[in-house]
This record gives structure tokens, sequence and C-alpha cells, in this order.
């Protein structure tokens, strides 16, 4: 989807939730060549699955930074890791929730020069059905969006770590003119509602995920439906096999911020090597 064309316009791919050693093996092979094949100047990550399906580690943020990404997001897995916690204040392009309460390790925010001006990036985290419940997102958002382009910057991106599609609309409408894009995470399935808001803002309630293909929310199918079907506890593996990258790639123009092309990401990444079976389900864990 398109809007009209700009004399100067900074091309930007954010990726959904990385799931595991896969899903991160996957990224960090496959950044430069996707950069190249796209002419991308910016590209976002959403790192907070890496470490073994839950959290992030220091090593997988140097890593996926050195791979190419220029920021990483999270989300409600944020502190899963605990080494992680230390490490956050070392480094700004790694991003926690920002409505998380004062004195939180880290930043919900982060300002970058590109060659092609200043981009924003901003990281909240919903409210419905997720936990664990933090600030009012819209309120915290909404005050750092105005705080940013009170300081000139005009191309925002907002990851929006939500559960529900009504919450992350809403917040997209919000934004209208106010963002370039407000693309949602944490549900790991993409949607197919790209658009472009009058106001300007692109949108995609989701992502989607960056993990193997062959699964359910990139863990061991039968693993899941063991779960749904026993109502037992159980390990859920990350599962093995290809990996899908999905997210999307958008067009802003420098000047205005606005959006002006979006269009949903996808790559199918072969993984020959880890091809066998996933681990087998039906043993319970207290």
């Amino acid at each position: 989807m398109s809007s009209e064309n700009s004399a100067e316009s900074i091309r930007i791919l954010f990726l959904g939730d990385i799931v595991g050693e896969p899903g991160r093996k996957a990224v960090i092979g496959e950044l430069s060549k996707i950069k190249e094949e796209h002419a991308l100047d910016f590209i976002i990550v959403n790192g907070e699955n890496s470490a073994g399906g839950r959290g992030i580690t220091p090593r997988i943020s140097i890593d996926l930074l050195r791979a190419g990404a220029a920021v990483i997001t999270t989300g409600d897995h944020v502190w899963d890791q605990q080494e992680i916690v230390d490490y956050f204040p070392t480094e700004p392009r790694l991003l926690r929730p920002i409505n998380y309460p004062q004195g939180t390790p880290g930043n919900g925010s982060v300002v970058l020069t590109t060659a092609k001006g200043k981009v924003a990036v901003v990281q909240a985290q919903g409210r419905s059905f997720i936990q664990p419940p933090l600030e009012n997102p819209f309120l915290a958002v909404e005050a750092e969006v105005e705080r940013l382009r009170s300081l000139n910057v005009k191309v925002i991106v907002l990851d929006f770590h939500a559960e529900t599609t009504s919450e992350k609309i809403a917040m997209g409408r919000m934004l209208d003119g106010k963002a370039s894009l407000v693309v949602g995470t944490h549900t790991h399935v993409q949607t197919a509602d790209e658009t472009i808001f009058p106001g300007g803002t692109g949108f995609l309630t989701d992502a989607g995920m960056c993990g193997p293909e062959e699964s359910i929310l990139g863990r061991c199918v039968e693993s899941v439906v063991w779960r749904f079907k026993s109502g037992m506890p159980t390990r859920f593996p990350v599962a093995k096999g290809d990996v899908k990258l999905c997210g999307v790639i958008i067009d802003a123009d420098t000047e205005s911020g606005k959006c002006l092309r979006i269009e949903r990401f996808e790559r199918k990444v072969s993984n020959s090597a880890e091809n066998e079976a996933s681990p087998a389900a039906g043993k319970s864990v207290k």
C-alpha cells in the first residue's frame, strides 16, 4: 500500500518477536542480505523471546545489534533472564516498555541519528489480558510522542506489545498523524491489515514472529496440543525446522514523518539441520 511519493524518504524494517535459537539464528544470518535486497536504512527487531523462547540476554542483544539491528524492543518477557537487568542501563538501543514505573532499569524510547535524519523508536505494553499490569500505555505513549515531536523528531515508530486487536488499533488511531508506524507484537501471528491511516500513520495490528514455521506460536506442536487436551502443565519446547521471518517495511517521509508506503514482510529460511522430530510431549511439570 502506498501514498504520495516523496523526494526524501527513509526505509524501515520491523521484525516481529524472535523465538528461541532458531529464530535468532535466522535473523542474524539473514539480516545483512535483507538489508541489501530491500535497500533498508533502519532495522528494528523485537527480541523478547530470543533466549530459549523467554526473554533476552546481553549476549543475544549484542549479536542482534552486530548483525544490523539498530534497535531491539521487548515486551512482557523482558525480565525473564536475570542478567538482562544490569545490562539495560548500559545499552540505550535495547528498550523495555515505556509504561513501567519511574526508576525501572532501561528506557522505553530512543532517538538515533541516521544519514537521512533522526529516527525515534518507542516501546509500550498493553493492559488487556497481559501481565504484568503496567501504567496506562495510552497516556505514557501520548506524552512521549509529544515530547519527541517537540524536539523536531519527525520519524517515530511504536512497537505496541499487546494482546487484543482493539487495543492495538486504538493506539494506532490515537497516534494517526503523529507517528510514522504503529506496529503490534506479542501474538506471534502476522495480520493482513496493513494500512496507512488518513493522517499518514502506517499501521499493522501484529508483525508476527521470527520463529519455526511448523509450530504453535514457535513452540512444539505436540506439547501445546497435549496441554489443551489434558489441561495438565507441561513444558513448551521451541520447535525445530524451517523458520519464517515476519514483519513490516515502510517508507517514511523524512520531512513530515508520514508513512508513504507499507508492506508486510515474509521470508522463509531453511533449517534442514534441525528438521528432526520435536521433543515428545506428555510429561507434566510441577
